[in-house]
């Protein structure tokens, strides 16, 4: 801990970029291997526009689009290298019984992460675009670019999953003794508040309805982090 504790500047920023080397790497790996099912999953996310079909508008749209798809399975695959370097170096000096916490916390944020990313994909994508197709249809035939649509899919699977990684966030700052379960149940109001604010912004709808879809999970992602609290 003393060891840690007296690293220089330059030696957090040589550890900085070690971990970043790792993490880059192992999204990289994740990222070519996910090509493999890439298609399959693209062919998944425009199931919700029925019939109809994307256009690609320049040459390498269908391309980028491809790579963006692979990129957000890649992430998911890669989100236990990711979690472990991140919290290797927030927390250097960490106990042995610290690092059993890893354990649970490693493959929990990656569990977690992929449920929201399916979650958004399975749930929410289907309600928002069956939403925004029939939105003034009778006056505006809905046609999407390849690049556009997947851009706003990649975002929504992208914060949605982000968003389950909650309850693990909590857990982590109690066990850092950064919050508490008093300060928690007592700020419950202002999280129903910051969760309908984060929920309107991941809606890529204005329907009170789809809101709902994503208030839900998140209200009830924020009382499972409480639990964890308790525990911790």
């Amino acid at each position: 801990m003393a060891q840690e504790e007296n690293m220089t500047l330059f030696e957090h920023l040589e550890e900085l970029r070690d971990r970043l080397i790792k993490t880059l790497g192992a999204l990289g790996v994740a990222t070519l291997l996910s090509i493999i099912v890439a298609r399959r999953a693209l062919q998944l996310l425009i199931a919700p526009m029925g019939e109809s079909k994307p256009v690609a508008l320049h040459p390498t749209a269908s391309i980028i689009s491809y790579f963006k798809i692979s990129l957000i399975l890649g992430t998911v695959l890669a989100m236990p290298v990711i979690i472990y370097q991140f919290i290797r170096f927030v927390v250097p000096g960490l106990t042995s019984q610290e690092k059993r916490y890893l354990y649970v916390i490693v493959p929990g944020a990656t569990i977690s992460f992929a449920l929201g990313v399916t979650f958004a994909g399975l749930v929410i994508l289907p309600f928002s675009i069956k939403y925004l197709q029939g939105f003034m249809s009778d006056i505006i035939r809905p046609t999407y670019s390849i690049d556009r649509y997947i851009s706003f899919v990649t975002s929504v699977l992208f914060w949605v999953g982000l968003s389950f990684e909650t309850p693990l966030v909590i857990f982590f700052l109690a066990k850092m003794e950064v919050v508490n379960v008093q300060f928690l149940t007592r700020s419950r109001k202002y999280a129903l508040l910051i969760v309908a604010v984060l929920a309107a912004v991941i809606t890529p709808t204005p329907d009170p309805f789809n809101m709902l879809i994503v208030m839900a999970p998140l209200v009830l992602l924020y009382e499972l982090g409480v639990l964890l609290a308790r525990l911790a």
